[in-house]
């Protein structure tokens, strides 16, 4: 218990320190929110998959998918890596980078305002915004009170008091800076970790080869009558593994927390290596992950009585106290970094795309600032209540907030993906496109969480429903812009002026 302790307190220590060392960085918004745009790679490698990967991917997602499709959940971790991840990167990045910066945008919903030259659409999304970072930041609590009762005994309310706390104070103190750097050595407690893990979970079951076949002999009449479905490639249903594989993996196109990673890179040669040690960050973290989930069903569980979190923390429960503890910080940090990440976009942007020259006209840097760490302040008290709220109460009716959490990725995903995408790329996008990206994307998850039985039996499954939505955007976009009037010329031309300026490069990255 000592090792425990003190491991957490020297944990928390550094993450708190970090803040404090980084608060010269935060005296203006382009510092608080984006550090300056001068961020390299490494750290914003890592605060982008440490921002992806959370509690709720480690102990919630892992277990639950690598129980319905055995080892064939690890699929989902590739797919994070490469379509999450490297695609990501490569198609967004550079773009990202040189529009939001000629725009002078700090957040999503201000590059909609600025790209398509309406201040609905800024105010529109900063909505959404709002309305759906809030439960999934509460979300980021789930998984935790398992591992902490489990390793220390203690209740879970001091847990998300203790983690809400220590956020809040490196966050206001440092900004987006101190929040990369601690996502920087949180990546790598997420790394070491999962490694360990996986060792000493399979080793305690004979090894990696004699975990397989016990894989094999497992069966579920309810899930599948195929012999060895859990240790087959695709699993026992490739069709919704590969809902699950959209939604977690094209979902960070479109995401405010992530997208806006890409604001900060310092330099071309960034993006590139930043493309590479993101890729390899999701390979082994979210991989390792998924991987690991797939072994569940070699654990006495009974999932109809104590849920699906209950997996992974069962797994891990006879684990030596030193790994533990590193789980347990582990999983503090994957929280943590993505708690930090989300509570920033969510202020910024309420402050800058909502306050800003509609409630309060006049606002300088200093004002900014200050009112962007009230509602970090605001926005991480809220998501401890409702999650604090959410275990404490025996009310059936809470529930929603559960499945609202669920819905949120979807919703945002749905609404910004295709809008943000092309409005890069092509100069035909239209205000009325991103609209009507914006209505569906976040209408058909509001829909699905509050009448989900008259969906198809497909679409019933928020995962599917929120992949689906995706998807559509993408064709909704350029249908809607090839039959709405045209954007303004001069508006377009003002917007991709910004890829045409002529930069002077080494001759090994571009010929004569």
């Amino acid at each position: 218990m000592v090792l425990k302790v003190l491991l957490l307190v020297l944990f928390f220590g550094v993450m708190v320190g970090v803040g404090i060392y980084c608060r010269k960085n935060a005296t203006d918004v382009n510092g608080f929110v984006l550090g300056g745009r001068s961020v390299g790679p490494w750290l914003t490698a890592f605060a982008y998959g440490t921002s992806y990967f959370s509690a709720v991917i480690f102990i919630g997602y892992a277990g639950q998918f690598g129980w319905k499709y055995g080892i064939a959940s690890t699929w989902i971790g590739i797919g994070n890596a490469l379509i999450g991840s490297f695609l990501a990167w490569a198609v967004l990045g550079r773009r990202t980078r040189i529009m939001t910066q000629h725009l002078n945008s700090a957040t999503m919903p201000e590059f909609f305002g600025k790209r398509f030259d309406s201040k609905g659409l800024k105010i529109g999304s900063s909505i959404i915004v709002f309305i759906f970072l809030i439960p999934y930041t509460a979300s980021l609590y789930n998984g935790l009170s398992r591992l902490f009762e489990m390793a220390f005994g203690i209740p879970y309310v001091w847990c998300i008091v203790a983690m809400s706390v220590l956020t809040g104070i490196y966050v206001i103190a440092g900004g987006y800076m101190a929040t990369a750097i601690n996502d920087f050595i949180q990546g790598i407690i997420m790394i070491i970790g999962i490694i360990a893990v996986i060792a000493a979970v399979l080793g305690s079951k004979g090894g990696f080869i004699e975990a397989l076949n016990g894989l094999a002999a497992v069966s579920d009449e309810t899930v599948s009558s195929a012999p060895g479905a859990f240790n087959s490639f695709f699993g026992p249903d490739p069709l919704n593994l590969l809902g699950v594989v959209i939604l977690t993996s094209l979902g960070t196109w479109g995401l405010p927390q992530m997208v806006q990673k890409f604001y900060a890179i310092k330099h071309e040669k960034d993006i590139k290596k930043g493309t590479v040690i993101s890729t390899l960050f999701a390979l082994i973290v979210a991989g390792g992950c998924y991987f690991l989930g797939g072994f569940g069903r070699l654990f006495n569980v009974d999932v109809d009585a104590v849920g699906f979190d209950a997996i992974i923390p069962t797994m891990l429960s006879s684990l030596p106290d030193l790994l533990i503890a590193v789980v347990v910080i582990l999983v503090l940090s994957a929280s943590m970094s993505t708690l930090s990440s989300l509570v920033i976009a969510s202020s910024s942007t309420l402050t800058i795309d909502l306050l800003k020259g509609n409630i309060i006209k006049k606002m300088d840097e200093k004002k900014q600032v200050l009112i962007i760490r009230i509602f970090v302040v605001v926005f991480i008290a809220i998501s401890a209540f409702i999650a604090i709220y959410q275990t404490q109460s025996q009310n059936e009716s809470v529930k929603f907030i559960a499945q609202l959490m669920g819905v949120s990725w979807g919703a945002l995903a749905g609404a910004f993906l295709a809008p943000f995408l092309y409005g890069l790329y092509w100069k035909k996008t239209t205000k009325l496109a991103c609209w009507v990206s914006f209505i569906f994307g976040a209408g058909i998850m509001l829909l699905n969480l509050f009448v989900r039985s008259m969906f198809p039996v497909l679409l019933q499954s928020p995962i599917n429903c929120g992949a689906f939505a995706m998807l559509m955007g993408l064709i909704i976009v350029p249908v809607v812009s090839l039959i709405s009037p045209k954007p303004k010329k001069e508006l377009v031309d003002d917007a991709f002026e910004c890829y045409e300026k002529k930069v002077q490069a080494a001759q090994k990255n571009s010929l004569d």
